[in-house]
């Protein structure tokens, strides 16, 4: 059965009406929600809160909270059988339905769905937009297979013999607010996944196997890196000595690199005045995702957003010639967003982080040198982490809305001529341009890595600003001694740095190379026997500046070698009499596996060599 990217979309949405249609022949009584099609599947919305009637049974295993959600009680967890629901789905389908589309009046379809609320309610609202005069809705569309009736626009199959009943799969179970608010009632969301054939299911499935086994959260735990939990707060990870030092390495890479590159290091406040945030238009544009002020001598204060009005101030120190420019800022800046709970997520979705932050400020002729040193710093980067495939999105304004957009004329389109011309001189080929995608204050370019695995992570954004410039009225004087306003550049390279690290754990499968492992190095002594020796390896290692680590001699041989393979440590030297004898140690290399015995010279040349070159 073949199936192009409609078709298969129209497939999935036709499973999210036959899990309806499954429910209601179980529990007739049950209020539906909406069953929209989403990336790989679709899902359905329920609600089981009806008097007399009994809740479906869930299987533990598929069960998910997301976010503004709230979680299950046991009862319920224990009550939700997906497997069941999908042997009543398949059923379905072999009865090939028609899926038939009707046109229906107001007044009728007020009439079809008289016990389903949420229907009326979307009913009522196509209702008022009726009313609007530049929105022509006449009738509403319905769909019905079977004895299911849903609103709906549609696309379906025609008939269910389209859908190939081994290739979907019920997966999981959430709680999710009607239209997403905490003031709506919460409903049972049920999730499905469909693909054009088993093969490809299977596949899919495989892939989130190996996904749950990268998941940053999991190996946060097992690795020692982080924890969070709800006595500090949630979104705000402490890292544990082995994630610290991981985060230490990531961090002085970025910022040692930075520095090489002519950046000039920052350190500004957490905090800032009240009227810093006004004046950069903050706290009327961004306040729903800011704290509440500190109220400190009669003055309020607000924990920073954003680092770039900081920065500002640094360039405003004094006057700046042309002869400064291009100044280039960076800092390590932590920052404070309000995140609601139900999106927190790991290290991925934080309230407080800290961002490799950069802004350059140049003038026009500079600008396009500028973005093309930012591009090619940023692919540098990652490279160096181990990232090898980019998409590159870039951001243009819609041309039949400018007035939408602040900055002039000629600003925008030297900026977006800027940003078009270092990609391609940068010769990166893969890049999908976004019209109307660029935030009010500039165009920008976003940079997408793939993981090991195939997923894609938003990490790098290079934007212009023509907004704050003339806010807080930067100028420089150019060569004929007049005033002219800056082109002012934002760009994290690895966006927030604990982001990256929920995402370069799952990329590494928390297996780190050897230049960043917080343990580079773990020296077992097969017995006591050999201690005074490993002790020696062990000062000599740690005075070449090596992350190392002397295992206990009390354990038991085999214990101590699956402690150093669970914490992923790339170096374990094992030490019996032979190799004390001889003056050696014998490597066993988490990637490489055993790679025998190797003399101490030997073994720092090897060990330096990886350092050295960043291996990955």
């Amino acid at each position: 059965m073949q199936h192009n990217k409609k078709s298969l979309e129209a497939v999935r949405h036709s499973l999210s009406h036959i899990l309806a249609a499954a429910i209601l022949e179980k529990y007739p009584k049950i209020k539906l929600g909406i069953g929209p099609t989403i990336e790989d599947g679709f899902y359905y919305d329920f609600d089981f809160n009806v008097s007399n009637e009994k809740r479906i049974k869930s299987n533990k295993s598929r069960i998910e909270n997301l976010g503004n959600t709230q979680t299950y009680s046991k009862e319920t967890r224990e009550t939700i059988d997906l497997i069941e629901i999908e042997k009543q789905m398949r059923k379905l389908i072999k009865q090939n339905l028609q899926f038939k589309k009707e046109s229906i009046t107001f007044a009728e379809a007020k009439k079809t769905f008289s016990g389903q609320p949420y229907k009326l309610e979307l009913i009522k609202e196509l209702a008022k937009e009726k009313l609007k005069s530049q929105i022509k809705i006449q009738n509403l569309s319905i769909y019905k297979s079977g004895n299911f009736v849903d609103l709906c626009r549609g696309p379906h199959v025609k008939n269910t013999k389209e859908i190939n009943p081994d290739a979907f799969k019920l997966t999981k179970i959430a709680g999710a607010y009607w239209k997403g608010s905490e003031k709506n009632p919460m409903l049972t969301r049920i999730y499905g996944i469909a693909f054009k054939n088993k093969k490809e299911l299977d596949n899919y499935l495989k892939l989130q196997e190996e996904a749950e086994k990268r998941d940053h959260r999991k190996l946060g735990v097992e690795l020692e890196l982080f924890l969070i939990n709800d006595e500090v707060g949630q979104g705000l990870p402490i890292y544990l000595p082995k994630g610290a030092m991981l985060r230490h390495n990531i961090m002085m890479f970025a910022l040692n690199t930075y520095l090489e590159r002519e950046y000039q290091l920052v350190t500004t406040p957490h905090i800032g005045s009240e009227k810093l945030w006004t004046k950069s238009g903050h706290l009327q544009f961004y306040k729903e995702n800011m704290y509440s002020p500190l109220g400190i001598e009669g003055e309020n204060y607000i924990l920073k957003p954003m680092n770039c009005p900081f920065h500002i101030q640094v360039y405003k120190q004094k006057i700046r010639s042309y002869r400064d420019l291009p100044m280039r800022l960076t800092e390590m800046g932590t920052v404070y967003r309000y995140e609601r709970s139900g999106v927190l997520h790991g290290l991925t979705r934080v309230r407080g982080f800290t961002q490799d932050d950069g802004h350059i400020i140049c003038a026009s002729n500079q600008v396009k040198s500028e973005i093309k040193k930012a591009l090619e710093l940023t692919i540098y980067i990652l490279t160096t982490f181990g990232f090898k495939n980019f998409e590159i999105n870039l951001s243009v304004r819609n041309p039949k809305s400018k007035k939408n957009y602040a900055g002039s004329e000629k600003k925008w389109k030297m900026a977006e001529n800027a940003l078009k011309q270092a990609l391609k001189e940068s010769g990166i080929k893969k890049i999908i341009k976004d019209v109307g995608g660029a935030v009010f204050y500039g165009p920008k370019i976003d940079i997408k890595v793939k993981d090991a695995i195939g997923r894609e992570w938003q990490l790098s954004t290079i934007q212009f600003d023509f907004n704050l410039p003339d806010k807080f009225e930067m100028f420089y004087i150019d060569e004929k001694n007049k005033k002219q306003t800056p082109f002012m550049i934002h760009r994290a390279l690895l966006g927030s740095l604990d982001r990256f690290m929920g995402v370069y754990i799952e990329h590494t499968a928390g297996a780190f190379p050897l230049w960043l492992a917080p343990i580079q190095v773990a020296i077992i002594p097969i017995s006591q026997k050999q201690i005074d020796y490993a002790q020696k390896i062990f000062h000599f290692l740690k005075s070449e500046n090596l992350r190392v680590e002397l295992k206990d001699a009390n354990e038991t041989l085999g214990k101590r070698i699956r402690e150093g393979e669970i914490q992923k440590i790339p170096y374990l030297l094992i030490i019996g009499d032979k190799e004390a004898n001889n003056k050696t140690v014998n490597i066993r290399h988490y990637r490489r596996g055993v790679e025998g015995e190797i003399n101490i010279e030997g073994l720092i040349k090897k060990i330096k060599k990886d350092i050295t070159e960043k291996a990955i």
